[in-house]
């Protein structure tokens, strides 16, 4: 179902991908045109053709779905003077673990091959099977035969997000 806004535009998951989908195919011109209607103002003169699609679907995802949690907002606008792409990447891994980090004793179910898996997290690593391993992803590996990001595999994740759980 969906629910219309008082811009007249849909507000659905598909009506995102959708619009987001149709600036793909629009060029530079066609791109400032549709950044003047998202922000009722002219585009900067300097921004290339990628940056431009890259600000104006972030907005419309923004507008649809909500944007980043106000603690996300406070580690991104933290100012540090002698800080580095490193330092603020730093930052985000600790604030994403405070936020996903797994209790031992915890145990992660996945099924897989029509049989269920269980993994129990422990302070020194993951148990599956009799054996413990130091990450998610080697107990994903062992589980399947093939290499995966053991959060995304236990589904502790999204596809497009990221997770300070270790792998």
């Amino acid at each position: 179902m969906r629910k219309k806004r008082s811009n007249g535009r849909t507000s659905t998951k598909a009506s995102v991908e959708e619009e987001i989908a149709h600036l793909r195919g629009l060029d530079l011109k066609g791109l400032r045109s549709r950044w003047q209607s998202v922000f009722q103002g002219l585009p900067p003169d300097h921004l290339p053709r990628h940056l431009l699609f890259a600000i104006i679907a972030y907005r419309i995802q923004v507008d649809r779905l909500g944007d980043l949690g106000h603690e996300t907002k406070q580690v991104l606008d933290r100012k540090d003077a002698k800080g580095t792409g490193t330092t603020m990447s730093t930052r985000l891994v600790r604030f994403d673990q405070k936020r996903t980090e797994l209790s031992p004793g915890t145990v992660l179910v996945r099924e897989w091959d029509r049989h269920s898996q269980r993994v129990m997290v422990m302070s020194e690593g993951f148990a599956w099977n009799g054996q413990t391993y130091d990450s998610l992803s080697k107990v994903a590996f062992a589980i399947t035969g093939t290499k995966w990001n053991g959060p995304r595999f236990f589904g502790l994740r999204d596809k497009q997000g990221r997770s300070g759980v270790r792998s």
